[in-house]
């Protein structure tokens, strides 16, 4: 079974929580990315999620200055996280049901992110379904 490690993508995108909403959006431009994963404060702190969705829908739907949002504000946090030994089914129900595009791979620490489009390209589930 493909588990979650053999699909994540380990160059992570990271933020401050006190950063913008406008840093966040040029960040995901820049990187290509549409979730950023937020930095934790200290090490017992959970980790954040800021989405491209949670900045239109939160900011720009709103007519909200995004110099003067920050990212702790729009943020999901705690968010739900991988396990990088989780099977890449149970990682595709998970997003589906949760209905998120990505979630970052944590094991004590912070190891990856998997999107929903990381189980469709990176997975052999299309070619290779599993027998039932």
């Amino acid at each position: 079974m493909m588990r979650v490690a053999d699909i994540m993508t380990t160059e992570v995108v990271t933020i401050r929580n006190s950063a913008t909403a406008a840093e966040a959006a040029k960040l995901m431009s820049q990187r290509g990315v549409q979730a950023l994963i937020v930095e934790r404060s200290h090490t017992l702190d959970a980790y954040g999620v800021i989405t491209i969705e949670d900045i239109v829908g939160k900011v720009i739907a709103f007519g909200r200055n995004a110099r003067w949002i920050r990212v702790y504000e729009l943020m999901t946090k705690p968010c739900i996280v991988l396990n990088p030994d989780l099977g890449v089914e149970y990682a595709a129900r998970l997003l589906t049901q949760a209905h998120l595009h990505s979630a970052p791979v944590i094991q004590s620490e912070l190891l990856g992110i998997v999107s929903v489009t990381d189980i469709l390209e990176r997975s052999k589930a299309i070619e290779q379904p599993q027998e039932t």
